[in-house]
């Protein structure tokens, strides 16, 4: 990872919500949430959110480097409908070697709609593409899951 990231910095990213990122489209197979009324689902939020601090980072990333999230805690207070654009602001928190940590907070232009903290741990992207591929042949070695 290159220099550059300082902590305090403000990364600010917007997005105007389509009807298919409410809460019935987060898992379209879900019966559960096909009743739900059309409000931008607390997934998408939190997919927004790791939006916003990966543009932030990507910048600062070597060629074969990538980032993952490893950690985020967030609130989601007020619903959002399809067309307004929520704003996710991320301001840097930390820098600690490959951890890098946000403070991120999301307005949709009437309310403040969510609010927390989010990590991300820089990663060689070969090396662990590897490790995905070598957790697969496990996987398929140990034979189908069994659902509850």
């Amino acid at each position: 990872m290159r220099d550059g990231l300082r902590v305090g910095e403000i990364f600010t990213h917007s997005y105007v919500v389509p009807p298919d990122k409410t809460v019935r489209h987060l898992y379209p197979e879900s019966p559960e949430f096909a009743g739900f009324p059309e409000v931008f689902a607390t997934g998408f939020m939190v997919g927004l959110m790791e939006w916003t601090c990966v543009r932030a980072l990507t910048p600062h990333l070597e060629p074969g480097e990538g980032s993952l999230g490893t950690e985020i805690r967030v609130t989601h207070t007020a619903a959002t409908p399809p067309g307004l654009t929520v704003t996710v602001t991320a301001e840097l928190l930390s820098v600690e070697k490959r951890r890098i940590r946000w403070r991120v907070t999301a307005h949709d232009g009437v309310d403040a709609i969510g609010s927390g903290t989010h990590e991300r741990a820089v990663v060689t992207l070969d090396r662990f593409t590897a490790g995905m591929r070598e957790k697969l042949a496990r996987g398929t070695a140990a034979g189908p899951a069994v659902s509850p």
